[in-house]
Parts: C-alpha cells; sequence; structure tokens
C-alpha cells in the first residue's frame, strides 16, 4: 500500500474523536411493561436465530462466540421459540394503549412475523443454496468489515466461524429438501474460484488476527475451501433434478406486505406507482441531460487516495449543508461517513454483500465505513458513480442516509425502535434524501451529477417491477436481470447480482420507491395540515429518528391519520405459512 494511503488510513482511524463517544440516551420509555419485556425477550432470542443477510441494514452485532446454527434440531427450536413468541404477543392487553404504545405493539408483530415468512415464506433455508454461502462466508465477512485492529475477541470471533463452516455445509445438505436450480447455478457461480480467494483472506489476514489465533485460523481455512467446494461439486452434481421456479406466490407476497413490511399496498398497485415515478425520472434525466449537453463528462478520481479525500471534504460539506438548509438536525456525537482503501481479503469476498460497516447500537463512538476499488473506467454501475462524484453515494449510505440515520435510530430512547428493522423505511429515506439534496441544490455546482441522481430514480423504480415480477411469477432471475441491463441502463454484472438478490428476498426491492413515495405524501399532508406552522426540519428530525419504523405506523403517530394501518390485515403471520387475523384496529 503507497505510503500517502497508509498515512490516511491510520489517521482517520487514529485520530482522536472530536465529540462524545456516546449521546446522552434520556429514559423516556417505560421499559418494565409486559410488551418492552417480551420485545427485549425477543431480541435477545433474534440476535442468536436471525439469519446472516447479504444486505447491511439488517446487520447485527451477535453474541460472544455465536456462529449460525442451522441443524435440525436448531431449526426444531426456532419453530418452538416462535409459536411461543405469537402466542405471547397476541397476549398482550393493547385496551388502554396510547398510539405510540399500539405503534410498538404493531412493531414487536412485524418483527415476529418476519421470523415465519424466513421459515415459512421464502423458505430460503430450503430452496435457495446461495443461502447456505451466507450463513458460512457470510458470517465471517460480517465480522470483517469493521477496520482494524483485530482485537483477541474478534480474531476468535472469525476463527469460529471458519471452523463452523464445513458443518453447516453438512447441515445444508440435509435441509434443502425444494433446491432451485437458479439459485443453486449461482451458489455454484459464486463458489466457482473460492480457492484462490480464500488463499488471499488466508494469506492477507491471518497477519492482522491475534498471534496466538493465526496457525488454528490457517487450519480453519484450508478445512473450509475444502467444505465449500465440496458443496459445490455436490450442487452441480444435483442440478439437473431441481426445480426452476423461484416466485413465492402472489398470495404468500401480499401477506409479507402486509403483515411483515407493513406496506399498504398490493401487488399490481406497486406497479402501477412505480411506472409512474420511471416516467418522471426519464422525463428530468432527458431535461438534465439537454441542459448539460455541452458540459463535459465528469472525470473519474485520478487515485483512491485523491478520492477518499475529496470524499472526507464533502461528507462534511453536506453536513453544513443539512444545517445551514434548516433541512435536519445533525447532533453534535454524530460521527463521520468515511471512505478507506479496499482491504484485499475483503474484495476477495466482495460477493457477498455491500463493502460497508455502518456501525450499531453498541458502536455509536465509530465512524462509518465504505471501502473503495481502486478508480477505474471499468468499475461497476455504483463505484463508478462514486468514482466521479461521492455525494450521491454519501447522501444515500452515509448521511443524511444509511450511516446517519441508523445511528440516529440506535440512540432512541425506545428500545423497540431502537431493534426493530425493516428495510422498508431505512431505503425509502436514503432515497428521499437523494431527491431532498437535489432539490435544495447541493448539486448545483456540478450539473452532470443531478443526471446521476435522475438514473438512480430510474434504477429504483425499475427495481419495484423487477421485485413484483419475479415474487409472482413473471420473471425468471434472467429476464429480470436482462430488463435492467437494457432499461436502467446497468453492467450487466450488477444486473444479475440485483435481480438474484431480489429473487432471494422478495419485496426488499421494493422499499427505496414506495418508501419514499410514503414521505412525500406524509409531508404533503403535514404542510397541508400545519400551513405556515409547518417545519420541515422537525418533520425531517422525526421521520429519522423513527428511520427503522414503517410509514404506515410513522403516520399515524405524526398525523393522527391511521389509514395505512387500516388497509393491514392487523394479525401476526404463522410458521405454518397461515394469518391469525386480529381485526383492523388493534
Amino acid at each position: 500500500m503507497p505510503r500517502l494511503l497508509v498515512t490516511l488510513l491510520v489517521c482517520l482511524l487514529a485520530c482522536p474523536l472530536e465529540v462524545p463517544a456516546q449521546p446522552s440516551r434520556p429514559i423516556t420509555v417505560d421499559t418494565t411493561t409486559p410488551l418492552q419485556r417480551l420485545s427485549a425477550r425477543f431480541w435477545r432470542w433474534r440476535v442468536v436465530q436471525q439469519p446472516v443477510n447479504h444486505d447491511d441494514i439488517p446487520r447485527i452485532d451477535r453474541p460472544s462466540g455465536w456462529a449460525p446454527d442451522w441443524s435440525p434440531p436448531a431449526v426444531a427450536a426456532m419453530r418452538d421459540s416462535l409459536t411461543r413468541f405469537q402466542q405471547l404477543w397476541r397476549e398482550v392487553d393493547t385496551a388502554r394503549f396510547t398510539v405510540p404504545q399500539h405503534v410498538d405493539y404493531r412493531l414487536v408483530g412485524s418483527a415476529i412475523a418476519r421470523v415465519a415468512w424466513e421459515l415459512d415464506g421464502t423458505r430460503e433455508w430450503q430452496r435457495n443454496p446461495r443461502f447456505y454461502i451466507q450463513q458460512t462466508l457470510g458470517a465471517v465477512y460480517d465480522r470483517l468489515l469493521p477496520p482494524p485492529p483485530f482485537s483477541a475477541e474478534r480474531s476468535r470471533a472469525v476463527v469460529t466461524r471458519f471452523e463452523r463452516i464445513p458443518a453447516t455445509l453438512d447441515h445444508a445438505r440435509a435441509n434443502l429438501t425444494d433446491p432451485l436450480a437458479p439459485f443453486a447455478e449461482l451458489a455454484i457461480a459464486e463458489l466457482r474460484q473460492i480457492r484462490a480467494q480464500l488463499d488471499v483472506v488466508a494469506r492477507d489476514l491471518t497477519p492482522l488476527l491475534a498471534a496466538a489465533d493465526r496457525p488454528r485460523a490457517l487450519r480453519a481455512i484450508r478445512a473450509a475451501t475444502t467444505a465449500l467446494e465440496g458443496y459445490r461439486d455436490w450442487l452441480q452434481q444435483r442440478l439437473p433434478g431441481m426445480a426452476h421456479d423461484v416466485a413465492v406466490g402472489p398470495e404468500r407476497y401480499r401477506r409479507f406486505l402486509n403483515e411483515v413490511a407493513l406496506v399498504p399496498y398490493g401487488p399490481d398497485e406497486l406497479v402501477r406507482m412505480a411506472r409512474q415515478e420511471w416516467d418522471r425520472a426519464v422525463m428530468f434525466e432527458s431535461f438534465e441531460a439537454n441542459r448539460n449537453r455541452a458540459l463535459p463528462r465528469l472525470p473519474i478520481a485520478p487515485s483512491q487516495t485523491a478520492q477518499i479525500a475529496t470524499e472526507a471534504r464533502d461528507e462534511r460539506a453536506v453536513r453544513t449543508f443539512l444545517t445551514t438548509h434548516g433541512l435536519l438536525t445533525v447532533p453534535d456525537w454524530m460521527q463521520h461517513y468515511v471512505n478507506l482503501p479496499l482491504p484485499s481479503y475483503i474484495e476477495a469476498l466482495r460477493f457477498l454483500g455491500v463493502t460497508d460497516d455502518l456501525t450499531s447500537e453498541q458502536r455509536l463512538d465509530e465512524n462509518g465505513v465504505s471501502y473503495i476499488p481502486v478508480p477505474s473506467p471499468l468499475l461497476g454501475y455504483f463505484y463508478a458513480s462514486i468514482a466521479r462524484d461521492p455525494r450521491p453515494i454519501i447522501v444515500h449510505e452515509g448521511v443524511p442516509g444509511h450511516y446517519f440515520q441508523l445511528a440516529l435510530s440506535s440512540a432512541h430512547p425506545n428500545p423497540i425502535r431502537r431493534r426493530y428493522y425493516d428495510s422498508g423505511p431505512n431505503e425509502g429515506i436514503g432515497f428521499y434524501a437523494e431527491e431532498m439534496m437535489l432539490q435544495a441544490g447541493l448539486f448545483d455546482d456540478r450539473p452532470r451529477v443531478r443526471e446521476i441522481i435522475y438514473n438512480f430514480m430510474r434504477l429504483r423504480a425499475l427495481r419495484v417491477e423487477v421485485d413484483v415480477k419475479l415474487a409472482t411469477g413473471q420473471f425468471s432471475i434472467a429476464q429480470a436481470a436482462g430488463y435492467l441491463a437494457r432499461t436502467v441502463p446497468m453492467d450487466s454484472a450488477t444486473a444479475l447480482e440485483e435481480a438474484a438478490s431480489f429473487a432471494s428476498g422478495p419485496g426488499q426491492a421494493i422499499t427505496y420507491q414506495i418508501g419514499k413515495l410514503q414521505i412525500t405524501e406524509m409531508l404533503s399532508q403535514a404542510r397541508v395540515r400545519d400551513g405556515v406552522r409547518f417545519d420541515l426540519r422537525a418533520f425531517h428530525d422525526y421521520v429519522w429518528l423513527n428511520g427503522n419504523v414503517p410509514f404506515a405506523l410513522q403516520r399515524w403517530e405524526l398525523l393522527g391519520d391511521r389509514s395505512w394501518v387500516d388497509a393491514l390485515t392487523g394479525g401476526v403471520m404463522q410458521s405454518t405459512g397461515t394469518v391469525h387475523r386480529t381485526g383492523a384496529r388493534p
């Protein structure tokens, strides 16, 4: 690594923090109520049971010594625990609940319903061979993402997760009773070069681990490599007999929207809403490109060092812009969102998920980090955009987007709202932030950047249609990837990655566009209601603080409008795939 880059890296990681490490969190919520106790019990269980996911929103800190367990006895125990949580949730007396308490009740019900959706809705543990790549290598990847140093505890965690890989793959062979060929093909492709990739990890990661763990790490990586190659070959042998239909089906998808994501729309409505936004984005991008037709294309950063320095400067400018334009409060305790060079041991496993670390409830004194490759004209869709101007991704992923919003929500005085997750509100806020900053004038100094924002809009609108059509069986993964590549347009590798991800996790790809539309409707309703008294900063401060909470519930609490809540079915999904309906009103 060049000396200048090393110096910059050391500074970013070692310089004293300029602000207090933790926010003050006055306790304004009674955490002794039956609902709060149920929530605390559920999340203690969930932090152990929750599957590893390629998405960066649901990444969580696990207990010391944790490793995934998908053995048949562990799955049976999950079902027993789920049944008990469903029962306890239904037994909560809501008769005298205030609206905020009803919101919390629905959040706990949604979180429990997500477990049933994972077990019996998507059934990835039975249908998706890629699922076990996440439960093995993905579990390791999550512990690699925070920047060095590797403490003794973290070193042991990495080694333990490597050591668990062979056993988890044995469980995969037992659990995959209905494997699907498109997912198996993608898993085989991801593991095609796994020996060479893990050789890089062994070479470049092991020296960073605690000295006592290095020999054990090398043995564990070698055993994991052999096991992953064996899993790949096992899938290849069984591929001809696998089914091809990856759809969960319209009824299950609708159930997910209402019971888990708390989205008050049906699949057809989602597509209509997104199509209007697609047309709008194409129109605005066309206007912008015409206005900028005499301007040169945005240059690519001359070096990784230059790009990192530009991002650091721009991130601070974005924070100032938020404050001076009265858009959002920036707390003194909020740390920074920084770029760092992409380490080779992470680059080798980059197919496992977004290369960032957005910190957590326990690490609010740390900077959020996004690792970047060396700038090049050959980079994929998103990396190419930030090599030209970091701000669109700063706004979505960093400040005021995911890092900033998740940090605020992790400091929420209500534990239920700190720990609940569904990427619908989170991604909706990230996408909304892009247009908020566009309309406020952040990108006026470089008009070509506005074209990037409008092209992002095109992608997010198309994601809705792709998500719905994959889930309902109207698209195959290949058709979805081709549609994205042609219509955004975007490179084919990113398009395939997106399509495969959406097929694995139905409902995630709608979150950007539909969440943004829900915020804009809430804002217009608040603006009309309050007239000249409307406070844009206060509106945003509420939405960001409660940024983990689905917008149907935010609208009820903030505006007193429960129409979106009344459009939901109101119960909690059962582990058998049926729905317990409690009626529209709690």
